[in-house]
């Protein structure tokens, strides 16, 4: 991780200055690990997909397993937009009259954004940037060589901070998805029924009530079903468009780009407008690159071309057949597809399975974005929760579920129809696949050593949909665009405070640490201490210091247990470390031992299950009961006189305060621990 701090030190974040220490030492060695990993990319070939990391190489016969799972995670964001995308484009106030001339360049434009963003862009080269199997903007930071990090460690650099803000940007996605999927979907409703309107809100709240609440759950079970009812979904897709385009085959004019360009040409300033609603075709772009560790590369390929895309492409030309024969149909044009009544509650049942799906898909994403950044030390701690024990990526974040509800109540409140949500929806996904492209260059010209003529025209061809599709939505930013720019700005600030508290808190620890061997030495005279029964367990990044924990206790207490295991938890930046690798163990002196545990950022660290780990490699036979842990405390004290301002210390205070306790984070079992307290001024 560029720049990265260390996981929030081991056990607190008193011991900031040893943890700060150990991700500097950690971050060379990782990025040897990581380049020696990326070796077989330096020709701009990918590895395949297979065995590497979580999710690859699975057995020839798990394909079409994980190719029915990537139908109903990774697609269900996209698989969504055909609900509101047409509709967004020949409605009011952004859209235009559903003349032909306009639905066959509307439909070109869809078409050929599919193609060039989803097809071309990530299929064909973004994924294949995996750090060790792990896709999202976050692995990609990973891959940002060492050289191109700023050398003082109170700046993020200007490639972490871009990467960080195309994060936040993605929690303003995962608030936004929800809503608007399932907003639009119950919408449908109306269109059976007008008298039903009034109730489209109330069940779109309940609906939204019932998905957040059941998060804690686990959707082990439910995942079984995503599969089967995205396959029926986008057979429902495709068959319901190539009805109507058999009746008008006409509409597949639109694949000649030439209507894109008439349509320009013919609308001038109101077609760039448009590509802001256009946009929607290929949000959910991102999910493809974010979802790539659990499924593998090839199995998002498969789906994509063997079903996602034929039922899209028929899809949006269905509805352009039917706009050209009733263009009063533009109200909502999707569910206009089925006759009103039976048909139409049916079809509104199935797109609000549907959207659910698709909002499991972003409020996951949203779980394991929060871990990363936590892990790699760019948030605070948070609660994690493991709701299946077969799938590692089977996690529950209460704080996040929680925020992104009480956020997604806010919207669908506050705006009450899809169509206002639409001007907030792009801005997000925009300024992410902006943001991936420009690291996505670094990458290849950094990592894996393209040239400037190989690498450049790539990246025009990139940023030429996605500049257009950005200034677009940044035209609707008062509209509604501003959401998602307002929450991944709080986001990025949190971010950015949180790394310079940290830091500061470590360079202020690094002054209250003594060499160890003195301390050492004092204590084998027996005067500054008593040795008693027992185990106790500390921080440290050294073997030459001793953590301020250590010297606390010590000088407080005047006893310490005859065994001592000085732990360091070392953040790598790879997913996963190997088994043999995550523990090291070994004698310093007189029962003082060292400790480190390494953790990738899809990893936790479960304190106690590594710590019996490497007692068993020292031979020690020291109980849990016989373990006692020692936590550091402070207390910040904001005025501002530090090096930090007394705005940001108060809201790093704040992240501190509520951040959940090491005791829970490390699961340590909380009999056993002892907490000193301290206070400092940043």
């Amino acid at each position: 991780m560029a720049d990265e701090p260390s996981i929030v030190g081991a056990f607190q974040v008193h011991e900031a200055a040893a943890a700060a220490a150990a991700a500097d030492a950690a971050a060379d060695a990782a990025a040897a690990a990581s380049a020696a990993a990326q070796g077989a990319h330096a020709d701009g070939h990918a590895h395949g997909g297979a065995g590497h990391g979580h999710g690859h190489g699975h057995a020839p016969g798990a394909l079409p397993g994980l190719v029915l799972a990537a139908l109903g995670v990774v697609f269900g964001d996209i698989g969504t937009s055909p609900l509101y995308a047409v509709k967004e484009c020949v409605t009011a106030p952004h859209g235009v009259k559903a003349s032909p001339e306009n639905v066959l360049g509307l439909l070109s434009l869809m078409f050929w954004s599919l193609s060039m963003v989803v097809a071309v862009k990530y299929l064909t080269f973004v994924l294949r940037a995996d750090n060790e199997g792990e896709g999202g903007t976050m692995a990609l930071l990973a891959l940002v060589p060492e050289n191109l990090r700023p050398k003082n460690k109170m700046h993020i650099g200007w490639i972490a901070a871009l990467v960080l803000f195309g994060a936040s940007l993605l929690y303003g996605d995962g608030v936004i998805t929800p809503a608007i999927s399932v907003l639009s979907a119950v919408e449908g409703l109306a269109v059976g029924a007008s008298s039903l309107k009034p109730a489209v809100l109330p069940i779109t709240v309940l609906i939204l009530l019932g998905l957040f609440w059941v998060q804690k759950r686990g959707t082990a079970g439910i995942g079984k079903i995503f599969g089967p009812i995205m396959i029926l979904w986008f057979l429902t897709l495709g068959g319901l468009g190539a009805y109507y385009v058999a009746k008008n085959p006409a509409v597949l004019a639109a694949i000649n780009p030439a209507h894109a360009v008439t349509f320009f040409l013919a609308n001038k300033w109101h077609a760039f407008v448009i590509l802001g609603s256009v946009v929607l075709c290929v949000t959910g772009g991102e999910a493809l690159y974010a979802d790539m560790g659990h499924f593998g590369r090839k199995p998002i390929t498969y789906a994509w071309y063997g079903m996602v895309m034929p039922s899209l492409v028929l899809n949006y030309f269905g509805q352009g057949a039917l706009l050209l024969q009733h263009p009063e149909a533009a109200a909502n044009p999707f569910f206009s597809l089925v006759p009103k009544g039976p048909a139409t509650y049916a079809l509104v049942a199935l797109a609000t399975a549907a959207a659910v799906i698709a909002s499991q898909a972003m409020i996951s994403g949203a779980y394991s974005l929060t871990r990363q950044g936590v892990q790699l030390g760019f948030l605070p701690r948070v609660q994690v929760k493991h709701t299946s024990s077969e799938t590692e990526g089977q996690i529950y974040v209460p704080e996040v579920n929680w925020a992104l509800f009480a956020a997604c109540m806010v919207l669908v409140l506050s705006f009450r129809e899809s169509s206002k949500l639409a001007s907030a929806y792009g801005l997000a996904v925009t300024g992410s696949m902006t943001i991936t492209s420009i690291v996505f260059f670094v990458v290849v010209r950094e990592r894996w050593h393209w040239s400037l003529a190989k690498a450049l025209p790539l990246l025009l061809l990139f940023l030429t949909f996605d500049l257009a599709f950005l200034g677009a939505n940044l035209l609707k930013f008062f509209d509604g665009g501003y959401v998602p720019f307002l929450i991944a700005s709080m986001i990025f600030v949190c971010m950015a405070i949180w790394r310079k508290g940290r830091t500061l808190l470590g360079q202020e620890f690094k002054k209250r640490t003594r060499p160890l061997s003195e301390v050492l030495e004092e204590l084998r005279t027996g005067k500054t201490a008593a040795r008693v029964d027992g185990a106790a367990v500390f921080l440290t990044s050294s073997a030459e210091e001793a953590p301020p924990v250590l010297l606390h206790h010590v000088s407080r207490s005047k006893a310490l247990q005859k065994v001592v295991l000085l732990v360091t938890v070392i953040p790598e930046r790879i997913p996963r470390v190997p088994p043999e690798k995550r523990v090291e163990a070994s004698l310093i002196a007189d029962d003082f031992y060292r400790i480190i545990f390494r953790s990738g950022f899809m990893e936790d660290t479960n304190v106690p299950v590594l710590l019996a780990v490497a007692k068993a490699k020292l031979g020690l036979r020291i109980g849990p009961d016989e373990t006692t842990y020692y936590l550091g405390r402070e207390t910040l004290l904001a005025t501002g006189k530090g090096k930090m301002d007394k705005a940001s210390e108060t809201i790093f205070g704040f992240l501190s305060r509520n951040a959940t306790g090491a005791t829970n984070f490390f699961n340590l079992p909380p009999e056993r621990v002892v907490e000193l307290g301290m206070q400092l001024d940043l």
